[in-house]
């Protein structure tokens, strides 16, 4: 059971409306921590892409995240050079990692050929195998924090990959959204938290650590249910000593769904 249970997830508020629904609809309390801010490569991103694509005439892009579809769009839209860089995305099969990283694409007005049935780079993978791309090129737009797993995989596949840098991420600076979790969770009254991605890991224990010292936050996050949205999230927390839940299915969905199973037991 949910009910009365106090629920945070690593997203900022604006970034976690569909949990923020979930807990309530799960008679629970849900709280939103800003874990990472993105910091943008600059307005020469959309060049590197534009250039990418020029010189390596890819035939897939790959879309990892929404928010890497809305900073490459938005910055192009900066220096009027939107419908270039649409036509540089269409010219290419196009695969979103995931139903959300879809509809940002859409809103942009680029056809997405492919989704994974599973969210993550493995299902990406997956995508790969079976349209039996060996020989083919691809690129990938990505945060410079991301693991080197896809880009291995891809080529071992037999892609020739890629990776054009967007931006990178850093510890949230909008810590006063911070108080009330950390009140309740230095009471041991936190039921659960959601971990997000790897980077969120990181800023979550970079941002508690500069209050608590090691061994209390410890102490207190082995009283909480942890859930991690995917392996890569899961081993991230296996290195700060946390021994999280996985979600079987990597979306928020699929998050809740895990901590509604732990709750039940």
């Amino acid at each position: 059971m949910m009910q009365g249970k106090i629920i945070a997830i690593t997203r900022s508020k604006e970034d976690s409306e569909e949990f923020t629904r979930l807990i309530s609809n799960a008679k629970a309390k849900a709280i939103s921590l800003p874990t990472i801010e993105l910091v943008s490569k600059g307005e020469g991103m959309v060049d590197e892409f534009l250039d990418a694509v020029k010189t390596d005439d890819p035939d897939y892009s790959v879309f990892m995240s929404s928010k890497a579809v809305k900073l490459l769009f938005d910055t192009a839209k900066k220096i009027s050079k939107y419908e270039k860089l649409q036509l540089a995305v269409a010219n290419t099969t196009v695969i979103a990692v995931g139903p959300k990283t879809k509809t940002a694409l859409e809103s942009e007005g680029i056809r997405v050929s492919h989704v994974p049935e599973r969210f993550s780079s493995v299902g990406v993978g997956e995508v790969f195998t079976f349209l039996n791309a060996d020989g083919k090129k691809v690129i990938v737009p990505r945060s410079g924090a991301s693991t080197p797993f896809l880009a291995q995989l891809l080529k071992k596949i037999g892609l020739k990959v890629k990776e054009v840098y967007l931006y990178d991420v850093k510890s949230s600076s909008s810590l006063s959204y911070w108080n009330e979790f950390k009140e309740l969770f230095s009471q041991n009254k936190v039921d659960g938290i959601i971990f997000t991605s790897a980077s969120s890991v990181r800023a979550f224990f970079d941002i508690m650590l500069s209050d608590v010292d090691e061994k209390t936050l410890k102490n207190n996050i082995e009283k909480t249910t942890t859930i991690a949205i995917g392996p890569f999230t899961a081993d991230e927390l296996k290195k700060f000593g946390v021994k999280p839940f996985t979600a079987d299915v990597h979306t928020v969905q699929g998050a809740v769904d895990a901590m509604k199973s732990c709750f039940t037991r």
